[in-house]
């Protein structure tokens, strides 16, 4: 049998060479475009991500931002976040909620959690949740942002999701939302801001990008023409209190928190208001709290 010749040799080494190097160049371009943190392994199959509408100009009003303690700034076209790197989520979500948008048709509920292209350290991924027993709460709701496509699709971003415990988020945490919508619509417009505590020590991390899991999380609600305000602090668990117990005042959660709530637009006179708190503005359905002690703290 004939032997190969060199140059036949050198030809396979030459094509195999030029192969691995074509395999790996696309490889890391996988890697660029599959959404995940540098160095993150593969946990799991990748799905490809539905496409999404384009963010445009935010419209959530500078003069409503609380303090940034990272300077991580992060404008999205209906909310505005304050990124915390150390803990991969964000330490504050702000946005304005009104009865018009409440009163427009629903668009479809989004699914499509990613990454956030705003944030410039990188976001946490949905694999980081994966296996954790924790759900990917938002912080800015879907429900809220169900008035628009391009709303709902933005508030699935990582960036706006926080770990909480099932039985809260589906719980307590679901009902204080429910509230929100319907004191949104009794005032006709809230400026709302929720995020987590993190200035407690946490219960653990998750996942490759390690997101702190939050002991707690707040709501602080400002009706800015009636000049009523409510803040609520609630410990990320079950539970089978009144909603009402965890009120207090903006003062109250900003000691709680180290944050500085609408430092804007509660200042001189209006400073006032940060201690103000009248319960009986904020009404709360009974039969609400009835179904979340019968079912929803039962899923």
């Amino acid at each position: 049998m004939a032997r190969k010749s060199t140059s036949d040799s050198g030809g396979i080494v030459f094509k195999t060479g030029l192969f691995a190097i074509l395999a790996g160049l696309a490889f890391w371009i996988f890697n660029q475009f599959s959404g995940k943190k540098t160095g993150e392994p593969d946990t799991g199959p990748r799905t490809e991500l539905p496409q999404v509408p384009v963010s445009g100009p935010s419209t959530v009003s500078d003069n409503l931002l609380p303090h940034s303690t990272t300077g991580e700034l992060v404008r999205h076209s209906y909310y505005t976040l304050s990124y915390a790197e150390e803990h991969e989520q964000a330490e504050w979500v702000v946005y304005e909620l009104t009865r018009d948008r409440l009163n427009e048709n629903w668009v479809e509920r989004a699914t499509s959690f990613r990454p956030d292209p705003g944030v410039r350290t990188e976001s946490a991924t949905p694999r980081d949740y994966s296996g954790s027993g924790y759900d990917r709460g938002h912080l800015c709701p879907a429900a809220d942002m169900a008035f628009d496509t391009l709303a709902m699709s933005e508030s699935f971003f990582m960036s706006n999701m926080s770990p909480q415990v099932k039985a809260f988020n589906g719980g307590i945490w679901r009902e204080l939302e429910e509230c929100t919508r319907d004191w949104a619509r009794k005032f006709n417009h809230l400026y709302v801001v929720t995020g987590p505590v993190l200035t407690r020590a946490g219960k653990g991390q998750i996942g490759f990008s390690k997101v702190t899991v939050p002991a707690a999380y707040f709501k602080v609600l400002l009706a800015p023409e009636q000049q009523q305000a409510i803040a609520f602090v609630l410990p990320n668990e079950m539970n089978t209190r009144p909603v009402m117990d965890f009120a207090g005042s903006i003062d109250q959660a900003e000691k709680l928190t180290g944050l500085d709530f609408f430092p804007q637009l509660l200042s001189g006179e209006k400073e006032a208001l940060e201690n103000k708190l009248d319960l009986d503005a904020w009404p709360v359905n009974q039969g609400r709290y009835k179904k979340r002690l019968d079912e929803w703290n039962a899923r």
